[in-house]
């Protein structure tokens, strides 16, 4: 998943990036056609309808949410693979991991006569230092409007960053105004939260974020999606919804890749296969070969494992 260009400090940014990176949001116009938008939204009406409002403050009374939004789809998987949004993703946290994961598909809607969020940073479901590492990045897809009017996204611009320490934004919060299609990206360092639903109609949209690879998402990605449902999405969808190690090791099942549970679990013991960075293995290559007797090309004199 990491573009190693993403990587590079030198390279050059796109306007969005720029944007996302030093005002801590960004807003895509027309990122996605109206009629996958339109499409997904078909999709999940049915769910809309029947979930129960949700409980206690920080979600809210007048709000209804669900996820496990890969199942519920067919057409999720392309606005979760939207190469633009990947690019911004892997900008924002390949520094730090050696591949995202998704971190959540959420749908949300957000009744009239629903309250102000609490304004908050989504990186603090992490204990992790702050201020320097970013732990995820968030799109909203709205399905209706976003205006203030009925409870559009408020985000403080600069607010992220070192400047999560901070106990008082410098800026005021905007108002993420967007259409169906456009994208709402955040940091996960910056201060955010629902407006208020003071219209007479409720506002949908659906959140898919990104985080840090070795990181435990905020949703169960493998009981969201288990291996006899995730074997049938596209590699890199599965890949990125858990089924993939993040070097060195991390994630494994019996020393593998869990991917291996796509032909079903095995009766037969497997055996633990190493899953390293190109620096470690490097590192290892050498450390092991040091220790081979000479005759089988190593550098000599090492003592034997036991």
């Amino acid at each position: 998943m990491i573009n190693p260009a993403a990587l590079d400090a030198s390279a050059p940014l796109s306007a969005a990036g720029r944007e996302l990176m030093d005002q801590g949001y960004t807003i895509l116009r027309n990122a996605a056609s109206p009629s996958l938008i339109g499409a997904v939204a078909e999709d999940l009406e049915p769910r809309y309808a029947s979930t129960p409002f949700c409980e206690g403050g920080f979600y809210g009374e007048r709000t209804k949410r669900f996820g496990r939004l890969l199942i519920r789809s067919p057409h999720m998987a392309d606005l979760v693979m939207n190469s633009e949004i990947l690019g911004l993703a892997e900008l924002a946290l390949g520094s730090w991991c050696d591949r995202i994961q998704l971190n959540l598909a959420q749908a949300i809607e957000l009744h009239p006569g629903a309250l102000a969020q609490f304004p908050h940073r989504d990186q603090d479901m992490w204990g992790g230092a702050l201020g320097e590492v970013e732990y995820l990045i968030n799109v909203m897809w709205p399905f209706t409007a976003f205006t203030e009017a009925n409870g559009g996204t408020l985000i403080w611009p600069r607010s992220h960053g070192i400047e999560a320490l901070v106990e008082e934004p410098k800026e005021a919060p905007i108002v993420a105004a967007a259409e169906p299609g456009d994208a709402i990206v955040f940091l996960g360092s910056t201060l955010h939260g629902a407006g208020a639903n003071r219209s007479a109609d409720v506002r949908r949209g659906i959140i898919v974020s990104y985080c840090l690879g070795w990181l435990k998402p905020y949703e169960n990605q493998w009981l969201a999606y288990p291996p006899e449902i995730a074997r049938d999405f596209p590699p890199d969808l599965a890949a990125l919804a858990g089924y993939a190690q993040h070097r060195p090791n991390l994630g494994n099942f019996e020393g593998q890749c869990p991917s291996v549970l796509f032909g079903g679990y095995s009766e037969d013991p497997i055996a633990a296969v190493d899953a390293l960075r190109p620096d470690q293995q490097a590192l290892l290559a050498d450390y092991v070969a040091a220790q081979r007797p000479e005759r089988e090309g190593g550098r000599g004199g090492g003592a034997l494992a036991a």
